[in-house]
């Protein structure tokens, strides 16, 4: 029987520029048997981090209205309301990324009427333009709110699966220079293993640009940026020399 034969290998921590940060590599080769013949292997660990800036945006539009008559309240409401879901659909927003309340009450002799409405977008150029126009168009009788931004669950979940990918790949080049050193040929991956996941969401560039901002200078809506990390643990095979003398 052959006695398996256990090399252990380590190389310091690096880091790349960009958004994908490399880590340390922990390297083991290995010869244990597989169907009575010794399979050897070296077992690396990969880490990336990935980031985005979010995709999804949602303004929240009021307008108010105080009359002697349920009916003048309700009619200004609604002429105003209408102007503004008119230019929301211009602005290429589906129905089902809107939504409207209102609400009526009567305080003394008088009736007050609200709307909301909150619109969310994908296209940020598109906001802006929107939010701009019902500014302009109706001035003081509309308030338009500073946009939230977000990422969608479609966004977040691409994320992770790029910071796995991307763990993959820095794991693989890793392994083949790796293996150049000991004078082995990579051979297929054995076992592809996500050891750990974390996400978080950056918000230290918004609170430097507020430290740095003035009072003449008013501050841009800020996009916050969420990022994902991923270590993999993969293991691959070395190619069998025999076969190359055949």
């Amino acid at each position: 029987m052959n006695t398996p034969v256990r090399l252990y290998a380590a190389l310091p921590a690096a880091e790349t520029g960009g958004k994908d940060k490399q880590q340390g590599l922990e390297v083991t080769a290995l010869q244990r048997e597989r169907l009575g013949k010794p399979v050897r292997e070296v077992q690396v660990t990969g880490v990336a981090e990935v980031s985005c800036p979010a995709d999804r945006a949602s303004v929240r539009v009021s307008v108010a209205s105080t009359k002697e008559s349920v009916n003048e309240a309700t009619n200004s409401i609604s002429r105003r309301l209408e102007y503004i879901l008119q230019t929301i659909r211009q602005h290429g927003v589906r129905d089902e990324h809107t939504s409207v309340r209102q609400f009526l009450r009567r305080d003394a002799d008088t009736f007050s009427m609200n709307a909301e409405i909150v619109v969310t977008f994908s296209e940020f150029q598109k906001m802006e333009q929107m939010c701009s126009i019902l500014l302009e168009k109706l001035d003081r009788s509309v308030h338009v709110g500073a946009p939230q931004f977000f990422h969608s669950a479609a966004s977040l979940s691409q994320l992770r699966l790029h910071a796995c990918v991307a763990a993959v790949e820095n794991a693989q080049e890793k392994a083949s220079k790796i293996s150049q050193l000991l004078g082995e040929s990579l051979g297929s991956p054995l076992l592809v293993r996500e050891e750990e996941t974390k996400e978080w969401r950056n918000e230290e560039e918004a609170a430097g640009r507020e430290h740095s901002s003035t009072a003449l200078l008013p501050l841009l809506p800020h996009i916050p940026t969420a990022t994902a990390s991923s270590q993999v643990s993969v293991s691959f095979s070395f190619r069998d020399k025999s076969k190359k003398k055949l």
